[in-house]
């Protein structure tokens, strides 16, 4: 038998740094205890989050958005995203300076998140190499880099390996080229590259409040960024300084306009690629654009 209370909502979290702000409520005095009545979380990685939505045994989860073409009924919660508007630094895209991106003959993917799977691959259309394979690999780049020509990492491997890439460098004498995805969706499309929101299962039942609790916590977050950088400074073997710029400058937080303008086209041009279904959502069905 479970030990949930029936009136707590299950989240489905994410453990990476970037949703950090997001949770600040739910970590922290004075609101955790108040809201630990209200809501269950769980943390997994954003692949899991969706699966949890489309099991039923998930409430709200924090989802990449390819998500919404692939579980009919899922819902978003307004205000809050995943994104960034230029570079984000935590969605890597390496290959070897020897080969250029239209003669990769094979990919080594991180496949925590189906979104960025499917932001590459509209990439790759557009860089002239639309059906190179994508190999399913443990996020660790010298070993993606062993089976493959190019690699994918995605949420915190992704940082670990800027944070080494002098001293893999200066190891193996290789070089590499570093693409930001999250840059080269911008310069190809001129908007920002949109992770993740937060959804609701098919068929719950949520009052307003629930939106606005998350988006509460978000506000909270933000203002507590100097507390998270010191928090996360001792998690990750990252500077204070590299998180700071993390949460303040590579992640966009609030699921505005020009957001929403992404997501729609960002699913139009994956149905293109053949990377995701055809799928459209209409703003109408968001209950706010408070944000």
């Amino acid at each position: 038998m479970s030990s949930r209370s029936p009136a707590r909502l299950r989240v489905a979290g994410i453990g990476f740094l970037n949703p950090a702000p997001l949770m600040w409520d739910f970590e922290h005095p004075p609101l955790d205890a108040q809201l630990a009545l209200r809501y269950q979380i769980d943390r997994m990685l954003p692949s899991e989050c969706a699966t949890r939505l489309a099991s039923g045994t998930a409430d709200i989860g924090l989802i990449p958005i390819a998500a919404l073409a692939t579980t009919p009924g899922l819902r978003i919660l307004p205000g809050c995203t995943i994104a960034s508007k230029g570079k984000v630094r935590s969605l890597l895209l390496v290959r070897r300076a020897s080969q250029r991106l239209h003669e990769l003959r094979s990919v080594a993917a991180d496949m925590a998140s189906r979104t960025t799977l499917a932001h590459a691959r509209i990439l790759f259309r557009h860089w002239g190499n639309p059906d190179v394979p994508f190999l399913p690999a443990v996020a660790d780049l010298d070993s993606m880099l062993e089976r493959a020509d190019a690699a994918i990492l995605i949420g915190d491997p992704a940082l670990m390996a800027l944070e080494e890439r002098a001293n893999r460098f200066e190891r193996t004498g290789e070089e590499l080229i570093y693409h930001d995805l999250a840059e080269e969706w911008y310069t190809l499309t001129g908007l920002p590259f949109v992770s993740a929101v937060w959804a609701a299962a098919p068929g719950s039942l949520l009052d307003e409040s629930v939106a606005e609790d998350f988006i509460q916590s978000r506000d909270h977050g933000l203002e507590n960024i100097d507390a998270l950088v010191a928090e996360w400074s001792h998690r990750m073997p990252l500077s204070e300084q590299t998180i700071r710029a993390y949460l303040t400058t590579n992640i966009h937080y609030i699921l505005d306009d020009e957001c929403l303008e992404a997501m729609k086209v960002f699913f139009r041009m994956a149905a293109q690629a053949g990377a995701l279904p055809e799928y459209s959502f209409s703003i109408s069905e968001l209950a706010s654009q408070r944000g």
